[in-house]
């Protein structure tokens, strides 16, 4: 499930499926179902001193419409996605890349690039098909943080 290479860069600019939205900058596309994925989203809003970072709910048209363009499935639990500079990453690496560009607490992610790429393949699918039996259910729109809510995009 790599969509490392498999695009050009902004690609998703010339579909006609995918909507306008601000690319200016990193946007991780998450499950904003999943506990665990609005843990990291609050960390990402938390530790952004740059405020740089914005989040896409995979259930948002936005959302669904770039994990379509990459080839992605926005009900498979595995479709996470990093977006920067046009480029998309998916899996551990893309989570990895994010937590480097993060910096602070996100560069211990950096830890997993010493795995060769089908371990941490393995790695991300194990987590992320368990994400709801291991870390419940929530609704990432319900957090009341505001700083946190400017940075959803819908």
């Amino acid at each position: 499930m790599h969509a490392n290479a498999q695009r050009d860069a902004y690609s998703y600019r010339h579909d006609p499926s995918v909507p306008d939205f601000d690319d200016n900058g990193p946007r991780v596309f998450m499950d904003g179902n999943c506990v665990l994925c609005t843990k990291g989203a609050r960390l990402i809003a938390r530790f952004d001193r740059s405020n740089e970072f914005r989040i896409i709910r995979v259930q948002s048209d936005t959302g669904q419409a770039v994990l379509k363009h990459y080839g992605l499935d926005p009900g498979d639990p595995e479709s996470w996605l990093y977006l920067v500079d046009g480029r998309a990453y998916t899996s551990l690496d893309g989570v990895i890349r994010a937590g480097a560009r993060l910096g602070g607490p996100g560069r211990v992610l950096q830890i997993f690039r010493i795995l060769p790429r089908p371990v941490q393949d393995w790695f991300y699918r194990r987590i992320a098909r368990s994400r709801y039996r291991l870390f419940g259910e929530t609704d990432m729109c319900a957090v009341a943080d505001p700083d946190f809510r400017a940075r959803l995009v819908e």
